[in-house]
């Protein structure tokens, strides 16, 4: 039987929490008396926690001490692993378990590859953590993409060469690491924004099984 190895984002391809992380923000920089809307908001995705507050902090020409900067960075990921708490199976996107489970069926080994610190807290609300072989997040890697860092880990935990990993990514920086690690990547969005990419899909219910056969024999 062939093998690949499937490694998956976690936001915006298996779960969308980017909302939360919204919501989040956006009462901190309210809070501060900073005004933050969902425009702003894109200018944080991908960027670390830090770069975000500094964003933030930026737009309302605040300077805050070292100490009061922290506290507002273990507010905000408080307030939105709050938010995470409240997840369930009801949050995995369109035809996620579909295709994890015919991978599962198929033998195929499966990775979370994902820069979030709170990957396995919400695999685990989604009742999805036992389905990978292989979790790399925040609390492994050192390099955010587009450094490829987190799917090289994943390759290898996985015991698979990179040339024979897929990788489905819903950012640009992602869809870089995978191409930079030496993978095939597989875009999750728009492909006008993702055209980088090996192939590209509006999500997984454009993507069938037989799709997924092709992969593993090729």
């Amino acid at each position: 039987m062939d093998k690949k190895g499937f490694i998956f984002d976690l936001d915006g391809v298996i779960v969308d929490t980017a909302r939360y992380h919204y919501m989040a923000w956006k009462r901190l920089a309210e809070s501060l008396g900073i005004s933050f809307s969902k425009v702003k908001n894109e200018q944080l995705k991908g960027v670390s926690r830090v770069r975000s507050l500094e964003k933030i902090l930026n737009w309302g020409n605040m300077e805050l001490t070292e100490a009061q900067f922290n506290e507002l960075l273990e507010l905000k990921n408080n307030d939105y692993l709050a938010y995470i708490e409240r997840m369930d199976k009801d949050e995995i996107l369109p035809d996620v378990p579909r295709v994890l489970s015919f991978l599962k069926q198929n033998d195929q080994p499966i990775a979370l590859g994902s820069a979030s610190k709170n990957a396995r807290t919400i695999l685990k609300e989604v009742d999805l953590l036992e389905v990978f072989d292989e979790v790399i997040d925040g609390t492994n890697v050192t390099n955010a993409k587009p450094d490829p860092e987190v799917f090289l880990k994943a390759a290898e935990g996985l015991g698979m060469d990179p040339s024979d990993c897929i990788v489905f990514e819903d950012s640009v920086a992602g869809i870089r690491a995978a191409n930079t690690g030496g993978m095939m990547s597989i875009g999750i969005g728009d492909p006008a924004v993702l055209h980088e990419a090996t192939y590209v899909f509006k999500d997984f219910t454009e993507i069938s099984n037989e799709f997924f056969s092709k992969l593993i024999s090729e």
